[in-house]
């Protein structure tokens, strides 16, 4: 019962939302790195971006770090929808004025909405990359590797699945710019000047990357018109 208390409090949930939001938000950044690939010479970007592919699905350690992934993104999502829930019960929608506008930014307010938005795209990229990857049937290239590379070429081309993209970067941006700082600040790091460095780099981080990973399909989509 004490454990059942523990998990269910109010400061468990917020440090494990940070630690896996933290995590994930760090895994973005090794994920864009891997992604930029995609902008090389076309005949490079193949063979090293299905290279990149065929690495992480098939090194041992790298299956480790993704199942630590998995498992960090399932709890970061069960913990969001038990937050809010449990938001949505005392919010301010009870108050007979909503005075909370005046002293938070609207992204604080809608992280469920903006997590919503997020899983969503998160769906649709891993049902038509990581999924078919893993289960599905692709050609090979000249290396004997599955040619994911032009499966992502190839949707970019459309316009269509460019602004889906373009529409969960945004979502992803307002997300973390209010969970990375929040992230740490929930960790310790309240002191007033902490506080504000952090303030910073979770604004800075929630700008450039998501525009770092929305440039890569804008830039496949123009090159391919």
């Amino acid at each position: 019962m004490a454990f059942l208390k523990v998990i269910q409090s109010t400061l468990f949930r917020k440090i494990l939302m940070s630690l896996t939001g933290l995590f994930l938000a760090f895994f973005l950044i090794i994920h864009l790195l891997g992604n930029f690939q995609l902008l090389l010479d076309p005949e490079i970007a193949r063979e090293q971006y299905n290279w990149y592919s065929t690495t992480l699905s098939h090194n041992i350690l790298i299956e480790i770090v993704a199942k630590i992934l998995y498992v960090s993104l399932l709890l970061h999502i069960l913990d969001a929808l038990y937050i809010t829930i449990k938001n949505r019960q005392a919010d301010g929608r009870n108050l007979k004025v909503d005075t909370r506008g005046k002293v938070s930014y609207w992204h604080s307010r809608n992280m469920g909405v903006l997590g919503v938005v997020i899983l969503i795209f998160l769906v649709i990229h891993l049902k038509d990359y990581w999924y078919i990857y893993k289960f599905g049937e692709l050609p090979l290239d000249e290396q004997g590797q599955k040619d994911l590379y032009t499966i992502v070429i190839a949707s970019f081309k459309n316009i269509w699945y460019v602004i889906i993209y373009l529409l969960g970067f945004i979502g992803l941006g307002f997300h973390l710019a209010h969970g990375v700082a929040s992230g740490f600040r929930t960790l310790g790091l309240y002191h007033k000047t902490w506080v504000n460095i952090m303030k910073y780099i979770g604004i800075a981080f929630a700008i450039l990357i998501p525009l770092a990973y929305a440039i890569i399909p804008v830039i496949i989509y123009i090159k391919n018109l």
